[in-house]
């Protein structure tokens, strides 16, 4: 079944979820945290719509497939065209929403990956591996991109807290740059990276992600 595009207030975006374009390493003190170094230019991935789950009540994941660890990100939901822009006004204006992700990792998979100089599909793409909160529904162009924070607490205990301003390569430069590779079309979602503070998830655990005042979610891992 297409995973449905959610916003806030009810409303559903006529089209399904394409595909989930991210960004890693775009905080410096998580690239840090990895023992990896910090990139130069934009470390750009796709993770399929297959891969994407809601963030509900409860959130049953893949545990069989090795250890899971997450990265909270703010999530920017794409609804019109970008292909080889260059102005970040035209980047703005086709963002239709905002809202929370969890970048679900095979923690050990990848490092396996990265090992052998190996794409990190297996431990990025798998079912279940980006959870995903509905929408604010947003005028792209009245944002200010460069003070957005977020944050995941675990169990009541602080664990990330993210601010647009700290990121190595900001949200609408970022986007530009994705589209001067390849096009970004309605539906499309875009992860923009994660702060320091990942760690891995156990059954059981509460999270509570916020998007500043206007978002706050709950889920408990099953």
């Amino acid at each position: 079944m297409a995973f449905i595009l959610r916003f806030e207030d009810g409303r559903t975006l006529d089209r399904p979820l394409g595909k989930i374009v991210c960004v890693g390493r775009n905080y410096a003190a998580h690239a840090h945290e990895l023992d990896n170094p910090v990139p130069e230019a934009p470390l750009i991935f796709i993770k399929p719509a297959t891969s994407a789950i809601p963030i509900d009540p409860q959130l049953a994941l893949r545990f069989d497939l090795g250890e899971i660890h997450y990265e909270a990100e703010l999530a920017v939901l794409i609804t019109a065209p970008l292909s080889r822009v260059d102005d970040e006004h035209e980047v703005a204006s086709a963002i239709g929403g905002i809202g929370l992700a969890l970048d679900l990792t095979l923690r050990d998979v990848q490092s396996e990956l990265k090992a052998k100089g190996y794409p990190w599909e297996l431990a990025k793409a798998f079912d279940g591996a980006c959870p995903l909160g509905p929408f604010i529904a947003v005028d792209g162009t009245a944002i200010d991109w460069r003070d957005l924070r977020f944050g995941l607490d675990i169990d009541d205990e602080p664990r990330q807290r993210g601010h647009s301003a700290e990121m190595l390569f900001p949200v609408l430069g970022l986007i530009a740059h994705m589209s001067q590779r390849f096009t970004l079309e309605p539906g499309d979602v875009v992860l923009t990276g994660t702060p320091k503070g990942v760690g891995k998830l156990s059954v059981g655990q509460r999270l509570r992600l916020t998007l500043g005042e206007e978002q706050h979610l709950e889920t408990r891992i099953v």
